[in-house]
């Protein structure tokens, strides 16, 4: 492909490291040329960030192609109300501050008014002037101390704190479920036109059963239907059936759109429920047949594994556990990704991929109601697992929703 903006493309990706001699567009024999060179980097990129690797420049990877143009000390930052300033320096910037205790938000690489209260509060303690501007003298005194401390953040404190505090484990938590037509995450590039329509299907019907299956325990779901018709959207914050203040016993077996609380968006759903646990279900395809298994993803630094929420993390990890050992599908771990939506929903996001629609026997399960069942039940039980104060002895897989009511039984 020939065009005029690669040329921009292969200067962008030169600024964000990229070290290749042919895609400098100053010495390369055709510069507005998408050549193997510049395939390389852009999958060199995705695969350093996190991102899906398939040489793509989709809005992802546009995202952080324009956040790595700047490191720390590039330009003076400082909180802008109308359009804060975004980028892979700011998000050093946080991480620097976090370390010193100065930053107590996650590092979500935009300069906000809690980031400018940062600076000033570590503006005062070197004896600067608390402008809340990040200029040289500002950047000296940081890196001056910053050579002090520890690998212990200060986010990261505070969402294990957060996590020691939680009491009533499922009980009244907004859990909000995101199927795939509720994420605007692009589709694999092998995969057919019937992809998506297929990969909706199964991960509704996944989030309608578990939404059910939250209720029943007294949790508060919030369903993310792009077609919910806010005139419609019932309340989340009392079961049915629950005056009595005990949970049900029998699952609800039908599926009602009417009767669940739904929002059009994620980020409405956020703003709403700022404490929520978000769960983002997806479905993936390979070119391989042979591909086939379940992971979990959750907001982290991909080379190191380090997260930046770790509510998130072990979220993923227990939902992972509860799905192998309850559906027998392949275990294919779970890991530090940089996805923006899990980038945005802050502290407690877990993405799943429930299995391969490529692997014919996969996609035969996938498409049982049965095994759909088993998948919601994993994730409840997996919720159950992060948010009880105390160590189950329930082995993996062996939860059952009764297991999870006799716990609210003697937790009143």
């Amino acid at each position: 492909m020939t065009d005029r903006r690669v040329v921009g493309l292969r200067e962008r990706l030169v600024r964000a490291g990229a070290e290749d001699s042919a895609l400098d567009p100053h010495t390369a024999a055709d510069a507005a040329l998408f050549d193997d060179a510049v395939d390389h980097a852009v999958r060199g990129f995705q695969q350093h960030k996190g991102l899906i690797v398939d040489g793509v420049v989709g809005p992802d990877t546009e995202a952080a192609l324009n956040d790595a143009q700047y490191s720390l000390g590039d330009r003076p930052l400082s909180y802008q109300q109308d359009q804060p300033l975004h980028g892979d320096d700011v998000e050093e910037l946080q991480n620097n501050l976090s370390l010193l205790g100065f930053y107590y938000g996650h590092p979500n690489a935009t300069f906000n008014q809690q980031t400018e209260y940062a600076i000033k509060e570590l503006q005062r303690s070197l004896g600067l002037p608390d402008d809340g501007v990040v200029d040289l003298d500002t950047l000296t005194g940081l890196a001056r101390v910053s050579k002090k401390i520890t690998t212990s953040k200060a986010f990261s404190l505070r969402d294990y704190h957060r996590l020691e505090m939680l009491h009533e484990a499922l009980r009244d938590r907004a859990v909000i479920l995101v199927p795939s037509r509720g994420n605007s995450q692009l589709e694999p590039a092998s995969a057919p036109g019937s992809f998506a329509t297929e990969q909706d299907a199964v991960t509704m019907d996944v989030a309608e059963h578990a939404y059910d299956l939250l209720r029943n325990v007294g949790a508060a779901p919030v369903l993310i239907d792009p077609a919910a018709d806010p005139q419609n959207t019932q309340p989340v914050s009392e079961p049915p059936g629950n005056q009595s203040g005990t949970p049900s016993v029998a699952p609800a077996p039908e599926h009602s759109g009417a009767l669940r609380g739904s929002m059009a968006d994620s980020a409405t759903a956020l703003r709403a429920h700022p404490g929520a646990v978000v769960l983002y279900l997806q479905c993936d395809w390979n070119r391989s047949p042979e591909a086939q298994g379940v992971a979990t993803y959750f907001w982290g630094t991909p080379m190191t594994g380090q997260p930046y929420a770790p509510i998130g993390q072990l979220t993923s990890a227990m939902i992972l556990r509860e799905l192998v050992a309850r559906t027998g599908a392949q275990d294919l771990g779970s890991h530090a990704r940089q996805w923006s939506a899990l980038r945005s929903s802050g502290a407690a996001a877990a993405w799943v991929d429930l299995g391969y629609l490529s692997n014919p026997a996969e996609a035969v399960r996938l498409r049982s109601p049965a095994y759909r069942a088993r998948l919601a039940e994993s994730l409840i039980c997996g919720l159950q697992r992060v948010l009880a104060p105390a160590p189950e002895s329930t082995a993996t897989g062996a939860m059952s929703l009764a297991d999870i009511q006799m716990y609210y039984r003697q937790h009143p």
